[in-house]
């Protein structure tokens, strides 16, 4: 039996990233509803099942490529090893408690950086903003002006593309309901990266993109590894994700 120690896992906690999926998550506008639908009974069938049925992109979800690209992979080509990624967690709660619409700079990296040392090539940047404290108040979560608009943090444009073309990570994750800002219509953040994954352009055919994530708050800045579980979906432009953390 070969064991690649390089690649090795080791770990003393293992923290659920994933928030539980019920009927009353927050839900971005115009996606379907979650739904549970009893199929059998204890007493009548001698099991419980259910049914359930919800959009690709709700809870907490993993976007693919397909979702912005024509051409781009769908979540089931996703390679296994593509899926279990180390990640180090930039903290913004302070910033985007004064600016909902807070967008990550360039010098908050540096900032991180000149404390936690540079962010490692292959790495998940984890984007901490606080948001997840809202997720059980849909109408905060999302937090919509008069006019629909919806104003929640995220990763600003020139910071993505310092980390995809400066720092080659793996991905991004966001405890809010996406990695762009509420503001950003044109999901610039999502492209970015995830045309880096489009028909197979380097520096990798599977970057990742997850939201909705909770927890962040009981990682470490680094040093975490990230285990992404997918609904392989023929085609899927996304799936709900289990995301556990080791460290």
């Amino acid at each position: 039996m070969h064991i690649n120690k390089q690649n090795s896992i080791a770990y003393s906690c293992v923290i659920h990233l994933s928030h539980v999926i019920d009927t009353g998550i927050p839900q971005w506008p115009g996606d379907p509803p979650v739904t549970f639908t009893t199929i059998a009974e204890l007493q009548d069938d001698g099991y419980y099942l259910r049914r359930f049925s919800l959009g690709e992109h709700s809870a907490t979800h993993i976007n693919a490529p397909n979702s912005f690209y024509t051409n781009g992979i769908s979540i089931d080509e996703y390679p296994a090893p593509s899926l279990v990624v180390p990640a180090v967690v930039i903290d913004i709660c302070k910033q985007a408690a004064v600016n909902a619409d807070y967008l990550l700079t360039i010098a908050d990296i540096q900032i991180w950086e000149a404390e936690f040392g540079t962010i490692p090539t292959g790495c998940t940047v984890l984007l901490y903003t606080g948001w997840q404290a809202k997720w059980l108040d849909k109408n905060a979560f999302l937090n919509q002006d008069e006019h629909g608009n919806m104003h929640f943090p995220g990763f600003g444009s020139d910071a993505t593309q310092f980390l995809i073309t400066e720092r080659k990570i793996a991905g991004v994750g966001i405890d809010t309901h996406g990695v762009d800002s509420g503001q950003d219509v044109n999901f610039t953040t999502n492209r970015l990266l995830l045309e880096r994954s489009h028909e197979g352009q380097s520096p990798s055919p599977s970057l990742i993109v997850l939201e909705n994530l909770t927890n962040l708050d009981q990682l470490p800045p680094q040093g975490a590894t990230l285990v992404i579980g997918i609904l392989r979906l023929r085609g899927g432009s996304g799936s709900p994700a289990a995301v556990m953390a080791l460290f």
